[in-house]
């Protein structure tokens, strides 16, 4: 099968190679791979026991080819989107995947397409563990999402608005009036040496929270909290505490697959709206990767087997 590899132990870079596809053990789903999420970490995730050449990859959609003899309630031909990070038999960079069974997997609705199902694991896990983390929004409760455009701000701002808070975000001007429509407030440019001013201007004293999507945000961010306020560092970079704000990071072995059905369910019906910058065919993945290193994406980047 066709895959993209990091081709030995040690190894910086990916390569197309063609490898042999994997076989499923007792425990396992082998997945025929349609569509894969790409994230900026793919090329990371390397397990300890990692055989090499070894495919990148930890999010995707498929179509269930088989399954192991111990595996309960999965059957060959369901439509799945999974996360299948540190699976020994390899990613999802690649026309099949193994993963366990105990993996999040979420069952895919027959009119969600491929695309838009793999791009919707990885960000709408974090974007929900983040605002459960938050806890529910006070009267009137507001919050900054600093970085707000990508994959997981896009649905953080719909998230958080629907859980009764007044967001505002951050982004580039070209992406203001679409992070609007989404349903933030106020949207600053992050490039604007007065973003902070902004913010505070939108909401004197402070917000409650900030949602620090990009890495580095934390410590930006943190003059636009209010005394005792809350900020979560989604990147997991974090400033020293001040004025009694707390500073949390992504519980990230929090559940919520519940939630994340759902909000396959939402995006199926057109309640939420998944932004899907460039679907990229596979031959193109290290195009697909190098945009999303440049933490310019707007919106997902997703493969097309």
């Amino acid at each position: 099968m066709k895959a993209f590899v990091i081709p030995r132990q040690g190894a910086a870079v990916v390569e197309r190679v063609d490898v042999p596809i994997p076989h499923p053990g007792e425990d396992e789903l082998l997945v025929c791979i349609r569509a894969v999420g790409v994230g900026i970490h793919d090329s990371s995730f390397l397990p300890a026991d990692a055989a090499y050449p070894f495919p990148i990859g930890i999010e995707a959609s498929g179509v269930v080819e088989a399954v192991g003899d111990a595996v309960r309630g999965r059957r060959p031909g369901e439509r799945i989107a999974f996360v299948s990070a540190l699976q020994p038999k390899g990613g999802t960079w690649a026309q099949y995947c193994v993963l366990k069974a105990d993996s999040l997997i979420i069952d895919v609705p027959e009119a969600l397409d491929f695309h838009r199902a793999a791009a919707l694991p990885v960000a709408g896990n974090t974007s929900l563990r983040a605002l459960r983390a938050l806890g529910p929004a006070p009267a009137g409760g507001t919050l900054f999402i600093a970085g707000g455009s990508g994959a997981i701000g896009t649905l953080a701002i719909q998230l958080a608005v629907r859980r009764g808070w007044r967001v505002a975000a951050s982004a580039s001007e070209a992406n203001h009036a679409y992070l609007g429509s989404l349903g933030a407030e106020k949207v600053v440019d992050y490039r604007d040496g007065l973003w902070r001013e902004q913010v505070i201007d939108w909401k004197p004293g402070g917000v409650d929270a900030v949602l620090a999507v990009q890495p580095g945000t934390s410590a930006q961010s943190l003059g636009v909290v209010m005394d005792g306020g809350t900020l979560i560092s989604i990147s997991g970079d974090g400033p020293e505490p001040e004025r009694g704000i707390r500073l949390l990071v992504v519980p990230h072995l929090l559940d919520v697959a519940d939630e994340l059905a759902r909000l396959f369910e939402q995006v199926d019906a057109g309640g939420i709206h998944l932004e899907i910058e460039r679907v990229y065919p596979f031959d193109e993945a290290l195009a697909a990767l190098a945009k999303v290193r440049t933490r310019r994406a707007g919106g997902k980047v997703v493969l097309a087997l």
